[in-house]
C-alpha cells in the first residue's frame, strides 16, 4: 500500500488521483465536485466525474432499486452488499481505468458512506464492511476525501428549495433524503468520527458556507495535498 493508500498496480501505472466526497444529503457535493473539476481542468489536469451508487450501467441499475420507495424493506447488510457489488463494477470498469490512464476521478461518495449508513446509521459491523472492502476494493483507496459538514436541518431546507426549484414536489425524495433529522444528524456525526479516525486523508469543510468560500476551502486543501501538481 502507498502512502496516499492506493495499491501499487494503480499508482505505478499511472499520475491520476482519486477523491472522494462525502456528507450528509444536501451539503452540496454534486455543485463542488464540479467547480472542482473545472479548476483542475484550467491547469490541465484531466477529470472524470463519476458517483456511488453508480458509475456504470450494471451499477446505475442497481441504484435505482437502493433509492426507490417501492423497494421492499431490507436488512442493512442486505442494502450494504448491494452498494458494494454497485462499488466493485464501480471499481473495475470506471474508477481504476480511469486511474491509470491518468485522470483525477472525483467521487460523489465511496466507502465511508456505506460505513456511515449502513454501519453507523444501519447496524452493520464495522469489522464486517472492512472485511467486505478487502474482498470488493483492496487496491483502491480514495488519496484525499473531502467531508462536507452541515447541520441537517440545513440540508434538509437546502433539498426542499432544490426540489421547488426544479418543479418536483417538495416531499418528494428518495429513501434517504426522507428519513428524519435523527438519522441525519447519526450521519453526521458518523462522518466527523471518520475524520477524526483518518486525518490525513479526510479533511471536514464548513458546508454552512457560500458556494465560493466552500470551493476555495477545497481548493486550498487540494493544493496541500498534491503540491506542484496543481499549480
Amino acid at each position: 500500500m502507498t502512502a496516499h493508500g492506493l495499491g501499487p498496480n494503480v499508482r505505478a501505472m499511472s499520475q491520476g488521483r482519486f477523491i472522494t466526497f462525502e456528507g450528509g444529503d444536501g451539503v452540496g457535493k454534486t455543485t463542488q465536485i464540479a467547480r472542482l473539476a473545472e479548476r483542475l481542468d484550467a491547469v490541465g489536469r484531466g477529470c472524470r466525474i463519476t458517483r456511488e451508487p453508480g458509475g456504470t450501467p450494471f451499477a446505475e441499475r442497481l441504484r435505482e432499486l437502493i433509492l426507490a420507495k417501492e423497494t421492499p424493506e431490507h436488512s442493512a447488510l442486505s442494502e450494504a452488499l448491494l452498494f458494494l457489488s454497485a462499488r466493485h463494477d464501480h471499481v473495475e470498469r470506471t474508477i481504476r481505468p480511469a486511474l491509470e490512464g491518468g485522470d483525477w476521478v472525483l467521487c460523489d461518495r465511496f466507502a465511508d458512506s456505506t460505513r456511515a449508513y449502513q454501519g453507523a446509521a444501519g447496524g452493520v459491523d464495522l469489522a464486517t464492511l472492512k472485511a467486505l472492502e478487502e474482498i470488493v476494493h483492496p487496491r483502491c483507496r480514495p488519496e484525499l476525501t473531502i467531508i462536507l459538514d452541515l447541520d441537517p436541518a440545513s440540508g434538509a431546507a437546502r433539498r426542499a428549495r432544490r426540489r421547488h426549484e426544479a418543479g418536483r414536489d417538495v416531499a418528494q425524495g428518495d429513501r434517504y433524503e426522507e428519513r428524519d433529522l435523527g438519522f441525519q444528524e447519526r450521519l453526521r456525526q458518523a462522518f466527523l468520527s471518520i475524520a477524526a479516525e483518518e486525518p490525513e486523508r479526510c479533511r471536514v469543510v464548513d458546508a454552512g458556507q457560500g458556494i465560493d468560500a466552500v470551493h476555495d476551502d477545497i481548493w486550498r486543501i487540494v493544493g496541500e495535498r498534491f503540491g506542484d501538481e496543481v499549480a
